[in-house]
């Protein structure tokens, strides 16, 4: 009898212990799962570029140069499982991207940066807005040390320019950091365009109404490219949705943060009361193998 008991406590122990999960839902929802993401009228790339991170267009279907870009370490023409045709992944990750500048334009601006060159600054966790365009010429740093969980948002009025080897350093983050930079939230569509110039060393997530270019080796480590309405273009590139996975040798973290997406990734989750079932069922196996050998 003693046996099938404890046949019923393994089998409890199964059923309700921790399990595998993901960290959290991401803000980007399955966008999250891209380095590049475009939408009309292509993904261009000229040059060796190297992606970790899917690729992918909606609602144009045409990614050009894929000869030269390689994806999660596999050349694009032989990759189909990471290359997205305006398929339905595709299709889900623009709805999921939108669905997150929305929420991201929509939060009340913590402070007004308009006119201010960002090269130069330390910042902390909060909503940054830009009326207009905004600029870096030199280096950036976002410290996440108030607030680690936190994220920095960046909502620009219009465009986003970055001088030649600029950079976007970011320090103390944890798993849940986000990054988000997005363009064209006072101008509308045609006017929300980034480009990054030649060997800037990005740092987040662009999300733009309009086109995303990235000059000669300019580098997103640690974030995404995401433009909604237009095109992405690259010329010979780095970018890595999740430094943690594949850093490219940079040595730039992303403190578990999925590309400062607020976190990916497996982890341990238990389930509500899985320990105390164990412990219960183990007890009272215990009690019975103690009672069955006082009567033998």
């Amino acid at each position: 009898m003693w046996r099938e008991l404890f046949c019923l406590v393994v089998l409890a122990a199964i059923l309700y212990a921790p399990s595998t999960g993901l960290a959290g839902p991401s803000l980007l929802g399955s966008a999250q799962e891209f380095a590049v993401l475009g939408a009309t009228p292509s993904v261009t790339n000229t040059g060796t570029t190297t992606l970790w991170g899917d690729v992918g267009i909606s609602p144009a279907a045409s990614i050009t140069g894929q000869e030269s870009l390689t994806v999660n370490g596999i050349n694009a023409l032989l990759n189909p499982a990471d290359v997205h045709l305006n398929d339905s992944v595709a299709q889900q990750a623009q709805s999921d991207a939108l669905t997150a500048y929305n929420a991201l334009a929509g939060l009340a601006a913590t402070t007004d940066l308009t006119g201010l060159e960002l090269a130069g600054l330390t910042l902390t966790p909060g909503v940054y807005s830009f009326g207009t365009t905004a600029g870096l010429n030199g280096a950036l740093t976002l410290d996440f040390a108030t607030n680690p969980g936190g994220d920095f948002v960046f909502q620009v009025g219009t465009a986003l320019t970055t001088g030649s080897g600029s950079s976007v350093n970011v320090i103390n983050g944890s798993q849940s950091s986000g990054v988000y930079w997005l363009m064209g939230v006072t101008g509308g569509s045609g006017t929300g365009a980034a480009t990054l110039g030649s060997s800037t060393v990005f740092a987040g997530n662009i999300l733009a109404l309009d086109t995303i270019a990235l000059d000669s080796t300019a580098a997103i480590l640690c974030g995404r490219a995401i433009s909604l309405n237009a095109a992405v273009t690259m010329i010979g590139n780095t970018i890595s949705n999740d430094n943690t996975a594949e850093d490219f040798g940079s040595g730039r973290p992303d403190f578990g943060s999925y590309g400062f997406s607020g976190g990916n990734g497996a982890q341990v989750i238990p389930a509500p009361g899985a320990f105390l079932l164990v412990a219960v069922g183990m007890a009272t196996l215990s009690a019975f193998r103690k009672r069955t050998s006082i009567l033998k």
